[in-house]
C-alpha cells in the first residue's frame, strides 16, 4: 500500500471513531449522546409499548420526511423541533407529567432533531428524557408498533 492510502484508510477509521463517540458516551452505565442527553434503544420502547409503560412519545421528523410517511410510531405526537416549547402550553403536552417517561425520535443520520428537542424537554423540567437511538429508521427495521398518520398530516 502507497503512504497516501494508509492516509486515506486512517482517516476514514478516525472519522467512523468520531461519529460513534459522538452519538454514544457511556455515563454511569447508560449510553448518552456527547451533549450528555439519554438514549433509548428501540428494543427498550418496543419492550415498554408491549407492557403498556406510560410513555410519551415524540416525533420530530422534519415536516417533509413526516408528511412523505404514512406511518408514524404507535401513539407518537408530531411537533415541529422549533415549535416544541411553545407546544408544552397545549394539551395534550401541558398536562404531561414532568416525570412521565419521554422519547423523542427523529429520521437524522446522528439524532440531531431529537436530541434539540430532549434539550428544550429538560430545559423546561421534564426529569426523564431520552432519545431514541437510531430514531424512525431503527424503528421500522424492527418492526415497531406504528400507527397511520391523521389525515391531513
Amino acid at each position: 500500500m502507497t503512504l497516501k492510502n494508509v492516509r486515506h484508510r486512517l482517516m476514514i477509521v478516525l472519522t467512523m471513531c468520531m461519529v460513534f463517540c459522538y452519538q454514544n458516551v457511556l455515563v454511569n452505565g447508560r449510553s448518552q449522546t456527547q451533549s450528555g442527553v439519554a438514549l433509548m434503544s428501540v428494543e427498550e420502547l418496543k419492550t415498554r409499548l408491549d407492557n403498556k409503560e406510560p410513555v410519551v412519545i415524540i416525533d420530530v421528523r422534519s415536516s417533509e420526511t413526516y408528511a412523505n410517511s404514512d406511518q408514524k410510531i404507535k401513539g407518537a405526537i408530531h411537533v415541529k423541533v422549533r415549535r416544541l416549547k411553545h407546544r408544552l402550553n397545549f394539551a395534550p403536552l401541558k398536562n404531561t407529567p414532568k416525570d412521565r417517561q419521554v422519547v423523542t425520535y427523529c429520521a437524522c443520520p446522528a439524532d440531531e432533531s431529537a436530541i434539540a428537542a430532549a434539550r428544550v424537554l429538560l430545559e423546561s423540567g421534564f426529569t426523564r428524557v431520552r432519545v431514541l437511538r437510531g430514531g424512525w429508521r431503527e424503528w421500522v427495521k424492527i418492526s415497531g408498533q406504528t400507527e397511520p398518520k391523521p389525515r391531513g398530516m
